[in-house]
């Protein structure tokens, strides 16, 4: 019996040990998988980064499938990065002018004032770019779209400029192609090359205006400069800090007198 308990005894022994040695070997084999798993995340770093985007996207996954259980919609379409594309500045970021002028029309077109203050740091940006009043980008950007960015005319102009968007496609190639018409930033600087080329091609502001409307060729622009000139005039008188209220509407020009009253008068 004595003899059976002590077999008991040592087999128990033998099991003990062995199962010690067993976990023994496995730690350490184990840590030894860890460090050369470790090793390798170290060296491979496209791996590393591939298993973190991965782990990642199941974790946003499974965080989505939760929210939408709970009635969120948004977390599956979320991008907290949406933010950057917003056309907007900080009216405070302007000088005291600019944030009137921004004020101004942002009261008179009845838009947001953050979206109108990033375009009158553009209209200047742009302005001294192409040696043109900020002031008159502004205003044609007034009287062309009354600062949709989205207006589209009959004839296919597009944007806050309304440029021709067909005509000028290869102005819009540096930022990506002729849909970035829409994106009010690159609007208005293929606006401003626009309207520096109409101007010098007319020798004056005004007739660079009738270049830009696309009546050059024609005898009455329908006081589309008129117009401009006009805004341009009230967005200076904001600048001076004047009321732009006070500003003179100007008289269209004179329609040209028929061929016989020019006959008669040549006769004079």
């Amino acid at each position: 019996m004595q003899g059976l308990v002590r077999g008991l005894g040592l087999f128990a022994q033998d099991v003990a040990h062995g199962l010690l040695v067993v976990s023994h070997n496995t730690l350490a084999l184990l840590g030894l998988g860890l460090v050369t798993i470790a090793a390798l995340f170290a060296t491979q770093n496209d791996l590393r980064v591939g298993l973190e985007k991965r782990a990642l996207a199941w974790l946003a996954e499974r965080h989505e499938v939760r929210a939408e259980a709970n009635g969120d919609t948004l977390q599956a379409v979320a991008e907290p990065d949406a933010v950057q594309r917003v056309t907007a500045a900080d009216p405070t970021e302007l000088t005291k002018q600019q944030s009137a002028l921004a004020q101004h029309l942002a009261r008179r077109y009845k838009v947001a004032v953050e979206p109108v203050a990033r375009l009158v740091l553009e209209a200047w940006q742009a302005g001294e770019r192409a040696r043109i009043d900020p002031t008159l980008v502004l205003a044609v950007m007034a009287v062309e779209s009354s600062f949709n960015p989205f207006a589209q005319s009959p004839v296919g102009a597009q944007g806050l400029m309304q440029v021709m968007t067909r005509v000028h496609d290869d102005k819009f190639e540096a930022f990506g192609g002729q849909r970035a018409a829409f994106d009010p930033v690159s609007n208005l600087r293929v606006g401003v090359q626009v309207l520096k080329e109409c101007i010098q091609r007319g020798g004056s502001v005004a007739d660079g205006l009738r270049y830009y409307v696309g009546a050059a060729n024609m005898d009455d622009d329908g006081g589309y400069a008129v117009r401009v000139l006009f805004e341009q005039e009230q967005l200076k008188a904001v600048l001076a800090g004047r009321n732009p209220a006070l500003v003179q509407q100007p008289r269209p020009p004179a329609p040209p007198a028929p061929a016989s009253a020019v006959a008669q008068v040549a006769h004079l």
